[in-house]
């Protein structure tokens, strides 16, 4: 059998993230256009969830794609990136529309910033 445990630090990661953002599986199960009993099941660590499905999920939590990437072993951590964009996402002040924006132009200096440092 397969090592479940990647899947269930990733379950745990969203349950916990849900249960911070005061939100119920039934309500990100709306949120991410993920049906409930599959979203359960990611959450319990018994389904590997694509790339697709964790954007969704993300975006209905409102955290980063990336995070749910690294936790899911789809991306290399790259531990600035994240932190700048979860700190943006969870600021109570702006809204949706500036998160993003603000997500988006934070992106393309750090993608500029990468083509500068490759020769």
């Amino acid at each position: 059998m397969a090592n479940l445990a990647p899947l269930n630090q990733l379950g745990d990661f969203i349950r916990e993230q849900r249960e911070q953002a005061k939100v119920s599986l039934r309500q990100l199960s709306e949120l991410a256009d993920v049906s409930n009993p599959y979203l359960s099941q990611i959450e319990r660590g018994l389904r590997k969830p694509s790339a697709e499905i964790l954007q969704q999920i993300a975006k209905g939590l409102r955290i980063s794609a990336e995070t749910l990437y690294v936790k899911a072993g789809l991306m290399e951590d790259r531990a600035g990136d994240r932190s700048v964009e979860n700190a943006i996402f969870a600021d109570p002040v702006l809204s949706e529309r500036q998160k993003q924006v603000l997500v988006d132009i934070y992106q393309s200096f750090c993608k500029e910033n990468d083509k500068e440092e490759t020769p």
